[in-house]
C-alpha cells in the first residue's frame, strides 16, 4: 500500500505547479512526511511512497512529474528501480537522495540520467531547487515530444509524392534537378511543392529544412520511389 495512507489527506494547492506532481519514495515515514510537507508549501502537488514496489504497482499520472528516491531500501533499490523504469520506457525525471552515498553510486545514478544526488541532511532549498530542475526538464522533454509528435501528423498527411519532393528539396536540390530525378515535370514539382509547404505550416525553405532534419527525412526520396 501507498505510504500516502499514512498521513492525512492536504488540499490540493493552486497555481504554477497544478500540472505537475512530485513522487517521494522512502522507506522511512519522518523523511516522506518531512519532504511532502516541505514541498508542498512551495506549491507542489506530491504523492508519496514507502518503497519502489508501491511506485511500480501504482498508475503513474501521465503529466509533468520527478521522482524524489532514496537509494537504499528494503527491497527494491533507488538505483534498482531507476533501472526498472528506463526499461520500462518511462522518462521521469529522478533525484536521488541517501545517507550512505559513495562516489561510484552516484556516479552510475547520474550516468543513468539523474538529475541530482543529495546526501542527507540536505538543506531544503537543495531539494528545492532540485525538484524545479527536474520538472523544467521534464516539462521541456514532454513539450518536445509533443513537438515532434504534431510535426510527425502533418507530414503523414502528405502524399507520397510529396514527401519525395520535400526530401529531395530539403537536400538541396532545385525543382529542376528534382523534376530529373523522379521523372516528373518542373511545373509538377513546384505545384507538390506549393502544397506540402502549406501542408506543413512551413513559411520558407529554411523552416522545411529544418522540419526535414527532426523528421530524418532529409534524402531520404527513394524511401517513397
Amino acid at each position: 500500500m501507498s505510504a500516502a495512507a499514512n498521513r492525512p489527506p492536504a488540499s490540493q494547492p493552486s497555481g504554477p505547479h497544478d500540472s505537475s506532481l512530485v513522487f517521494i519514495v522512502d522507506d522511512d515515514l519522518s523523511i516522506r512526511g518531512a519532504l511532502d510537507s516541505l514541498l508542498r508549501s512551495v506549491g507542489h502537488r506530491v504523492e508519496v511512497f514507502s518503497s519502489a514496489s508501491d511506485l511500480l504497482q501504482s498508475k503513474l499520472a501521465d503529466i509533468v512529474s520527478c521522482i524524489v528516491l532514496d537509494v537504499r531500501m528494503p527491497g527494491l533499490s533507488g538505483l534498482d528501480l531507476q533501472t526498472e523504469l528506463a526499461d520500462a520506457g518511462i522518462r521521469i525525471p529522478v533525484i536521488f537522495m541517501t545517507g550512505y552515498g559513495d562516489i561510484p553510486m552516484s556516479v552510475r545514478a547520474m550516468k543513468a540520467g539523474a538529475i541530482d544526488f543529495l546526501t542527507k541532511p540536505f538543506r531544503d532549498q537543495e531539494i528545492i531547487d532540485a525538484v524545479a530542475l527536474a520538472l523544467d526538464r521534464d516539462r521541456k522533454r514532454r513539450n518536445d515530444e509533443k513537438a515532434v509528435a504534431d510535426l510527425k501528423a502533418l507530414f503523414d498527411s502528405l502524399t507520397r509524392r510529396e514527401r519525395q519532393v520535400m526530401a529531395l528539396i530539403t537536400d538541396g536540390l532545385m525543382n529542376k534537378q528534382a523534376a530529373g530525378k523522379i521523372g516528373i515535370s518542373e511545373i509538377t514539382v513546384k505545384i507538390h511543392r506549393g502544397n506540402l509547404m502549406k501542408k506543413m505550416e512551413a513559411k520558407s525553405l529554411a523552416e522545411l529544412v529544418r522540419m526535414a532534419e527532426v523528421l530524418g527525412v532529409r534524402g531520404a526520396a527513394s524511401r517513397w520511389s
